[in-house]
């Protein structure tokens, strides 16, 4: 299964400028890194000038949580790039990290890609965008592995910073059987393109206490910005792919997306608990637009509601373009 190529500009023809010139950066040239695909240009760097005043200073880097991979055949996150692209005028590159890896492997290949993608194209820092497990990966290479001088904010979708009590719960069973699963499962990631997958590891890093050990030490560093956003289901039917686990879930936590409640994923800067404009609510897999369609046309009634899932994306880059970022 081929991996996401980075998706070059379109329609443009000057480089990044350094930091402390002041100055915007400017469209890049109009090669192309990999071929079309789907609905964006290529699945691992993309761009399009949108024709809007708000742009961000420094690239989006967009980094997927546990179990998918960024891939040339269906991108993981379906059409937000091109949405994002269209808002802020940027480019947008993938993590190409391990599905299942351990934050500390995913890490060090993100701390890896980063240096390479900042000497091949000349940029200085990313906005990083992470779903899920994808913001623990990105949290571990900004601080233990000392990236933070290459981003310039990180924002977290329904990121598992504090575990999950259900979790907690499901782990009370005897190890082994979690543990022959569990190496079935990086077998089969395996096949898929995972380089290190070790599905034991990363369930274990959901467990509430072994959560809690990440964040000590994996504290946020001054001098980025960090925000994070939660979302939940308002019925456990609202998604038919996601309909048991959100019912186990909420017998023992309450509402949650699906995998995780809005407890489990406030982190800094939290920016609030986002629902659809109708019943069905938003889950985890909406978060990253797997449907590829707008969940209604009911218009919102407030910021925290929201009819198409590129709207919120949209919103989010064009705040940090606002703020400098």
């Amino acid at each position: 299964m081929g991996e996401n190529t980075d998706i070059k500009p379109e329609n443009a023809n000057a480089e990044l400028k350094p930091e402390n010139t002041n100055e915007e950066i400017k469209p890049e040239g109009t090669n192309v890194d990999g071929p079309n695909v789907g609905n964006v240009t290529s699945p691992e760097r993309a761009r399009e000038d949108g024709g809007t005043s708000n742009k961000l200073k420094y690239p989006v880097l967009m980094v997927h949580g546990m179990g998918f991979r960024d891939n040339k055949l269906l991108c993981y996150w379906g059409r937000i790039p091109k949405a994002i692209q269209k808002e802020v005028g940027c480019d947008v590159y993938f993590g190409l990290q391990d599905s299942n890896g351990a934050a500390e492997t995913n890490g060090e290949y993100l701390a890896e890609r980063i240096d390479k993608l900042c000497a091949e194209h000349g940029i200085e820092k990313f906005n990083v965008i992470a779903h899920s497990k994808g913001g623990q990966d990105m949290r571990y290479a900004i601080t233990s592995l000392q990236r933070s001088n290459r981003v310039a904010s990180l924002t977290t979708i329904n990121t598992p910073h504090n575990g999950s009590k259900t979790v907690d719960l499901l782990l009370k069973v005897p190890a082994w059987p979690v543990k022959v699963g569990c190496k079935v499962c990086d077998l089969w990631f395996m096949i898929i393109g995972d380089k290190k997958p070790d599905t034991y590891k990363c369930i274990k890093l959901f467990e509430t206490k072994n959560a809690k050990a990440f964040n000590d030490a994996n504290p946020d560093v001054p001098g980025i910005y960090y925000q994070s956003y939660g979302f939940t289901c308002k019925t456990f039917y609202g998604d038919i792919f996601m309909w048991f686990p959100n019912l186990f879930v909420r017998l023992i936590e309450g509402e949650n997306d699906g995998l995780l409640t809005v407890d489990a994923v406030r982190w800094t800067n939290f920016r609030g608990h986002f629902h659809s404009t109708t019943n069905r609510g938003i889950s985890h897999c909406d978060e990253v637009d797997m449907r590829r369609m707008r969940f209604t046309r009911k218009p919102p009634k407030n910021e925290f509601e929201i009819s198409d899932i590129t709207d919120f994306y949209r919103n989010v880059v064009r705040e940090l373009a606002e703020k400098g970022f």
